[in-house]
């Protein structure tokens, strides 16, 4: 029998859920099976291989290099699986579908909400799932699968991703229209000093570079207000507390309707940042996903015009 032969689905479903969870203990709670079963489904593909497919750690099983390989294989097979399904959807004249989406928090306060609602009134069929993560989780959760398209911040490309469309993502100083620093285009830090402000946490990219600039000028700031969560920013600034700092496309909706003013700040560095939309490398995407990714790819093109 051909070794690809052997390959089987139910070893390869269980393998790639023990390298999705790191643990066989959680694979077999998702999969509904005991942990004997998944066990014995990997040593089935050890023995088929000759090679070990995990390192198994104190806290848990990494996969090896076979096993890396392995586990891009199976991914890509069930992901074009689901490909299939769809099309063979919309063969019948259903046009209907998935679109699973993980972004950067920034852009899923209207950005994306604003275009999956204009989109779905060509496409009704279609539905869509958000899940908002950090900016360097939300690579992984496309590496893993888990999402059709990535949208976030980078500053470094990632392996085995594939950039569908790059946009530059320079930091800006927000404020209310009746500011003191409202009537410039462009700030400086030292100009920033003097007034209160809210500042994002430490994990967040706008304040990595606001933070290395800082640095880099010898000027300290004692935020009045540092939270994780935009909105409590944005209000913030909106009652009159003082300044923050945002990405345009964050702030774009707000901009144009005149409740904020934003101002380049200029300070090297503060351009370094770049917006991403990012899918699978290698993967061939379903219909409705691609026209998905085409749609938001015009309308980042427009946020940056």
């Amino acid at each position: 029998m051909l070794l690809s032969q052997r390959l089987q689905d139910t070893s390869l479903r269980y393998f790639l859920e023990v390298v999705r969870s790191g643990s066989l203990t959680d694979a077999a709670k998702r999969l509904n099976v005991t942990v004997s079963a998944v066990s014995r489904q990997v040593a089935v593909l050890e023995e088929v291989l000759g090679v070990p497919l995990f390192d198994r750690r104190p806290r848990g099983m990494v996969p090896s290099a076979a096993g890396e390989l392995l586990a891009a294989f199976a991914l890509r097979g069930a992901l074009d699986a689901d490909r299939v399904v769809t099309e063979i959807a919309a063969l019948q004249g259903l046009r209907r579908g998935r679109v699973r989406i993980a972004t950067s928090a920034g852009f899923a306060i209207e950005f994306l909400p604003r275009a999956i609602a204009a989109f779905r009134e060509n496409y009704p069929g279609l539905h869509f799932h958000v899940r908002v993560a950090p900016p360097s989780e939300v690579t992984n959760i496309v590496l893993h699968g888990d999402a059709d398209i990535g949208i976030t911040y980078s500053r470094a490309a990632g392996h085995g991703i594939r950039v569908e469309h790059r946009l530059p993502a320079p930091v800006i100083a927000i404020m209310r229209p009746d500011h003191p620093l409202a009537r410039f285009r462009s700030i400086s830090l030292l100009q920033m000093q003097a007034h209160p402000i809210a500042l994002p946490e430490g994990d967040n990219t706008v304040r990595q570079l606001f933070d290395i600039a800082c640095s880099e000028r010898g000027i300290h700031f004692d935020p009045v207000l540092v939270t994780n969560h935009f909105e409590t920013l944005t209000s913030f600034v909106l009652h009159g507390g003082g300044l923050s700092i945002s990405g345009a496309v964050t702030v774009g909706d707000r901009l144009r309707r005149g409740e904020l003013h934003a101002a380049a700040i200029r300070e090297k560095g503060m351009s370094s940042r770049v917006i991403e939309l990012q899918t699978l490398a290698g993967r061939v995407l379903p219909e409705g996903v691609g026209t998905f990714l085409g749609f938001l790819r015009e309308r980042l093109v427009k946020e940056g015009s």
